[in-house]
């Protein structure tokens, strides 16, 4: 696999020069840029190819979260920051990881070896199947195979026929990767496979025997997909 091009947005002098001896010693990282705010992070990422960013939160004018927020295209990001508190908001915008400072090296490591490790599952992917690691295994998911799948924070529960898999990342990483016209999102905590529908109740949705909640956000396109494929008169 290629290097991962790296970029360092944080304020601080000290804490840009520590994480830039930091990723210099992980031979696949190349770091291609250093900026104290993101309004110049911004305008590299418009000219250049980004795999990861170590962001900071608290910064001048935009604040990390703000401009990650506002990014329509988003790299992988480890979030770098003095502050506990902004963990969740971190994580409800499919973040990588979370580093406190002051940040040790092996830390950091841990942390980039998650993006390299989702960046090559990433590259496997393919439109009938799906790579994902549980626990210390990687396995291989045919997408015909999966029936719905279920949020559990920083972990989503794979529903297969017959088993149940535990997968180390969020319910939006996965939606990223599955094909729009056969999965839907039917809740904040639920995405079914379109296939697997047998029924609709109200605000339900039967997966096989499953019965899901379908949330109001999410109807509208629910019963478009299904007006889509009704028969007419």
């Amino acid at each position: 696999m290629k290097k991962l091009n790296l970029i360092i947005v944080d304020d601080e002098p000290v804490a840009r020069k520590v994480l830039r001896e930091f990723a210099g010693q992980v031979p696949y990282l190349n770091l291609s840029g250093q900026f104290e705010n993101t309004e110049r992070a911004g305008a590299y990422l418009l000219e250049h190819d980004v795999d990861l960013i170590l962001l900071d939160i608290e910064m001048p004018k935009v604040s990390g979260l703000e401009w990650l927020k506002s990014l329509s295209v988003k790299p992988m990001v480890i979030l770098c920051t003095a502050f506990p508190k902004y963990a969740l908001e971190g994580y409800e915008l499919d973040i990588i990881d979370y580093l406190l400072k002051p940040v040790a090296f092996d830390r950091f490591l841990k942390a980039v070896q998650k993006a390299r490790e989702f960046a090559e599952l990433k590259q496997l992917n393919h439109s009938d199947f799906l790579f994902v690691r549980c626990e210390k295994r990687i396995e291989k998911l045919e997408l015909r195979d999966i029936s719905y799948v279920e949020s559990l924070g920083n972990y989503v529960r794979i529903h297969l026929p017959g088993r149940q898999l535990i997968a180390y990342l969020t319910l939006k990483s996965l939606e990223n990767q599955l094909p729009t016209n056969s999965f839907i999102k039917v809740h904040q905590s639920y995405i079914v496979n379109f296939t697997k529908i047998t029924a609709i109740d109200g605000n339900q949705v039967l997966v096989q025997d499953q019965s899901l909640p379908v949330s109001r956000n999410f109807r509208d396109r629910l019963m478009r997909m299904i007006e889509e494929r009704m028969l007419k008169r």
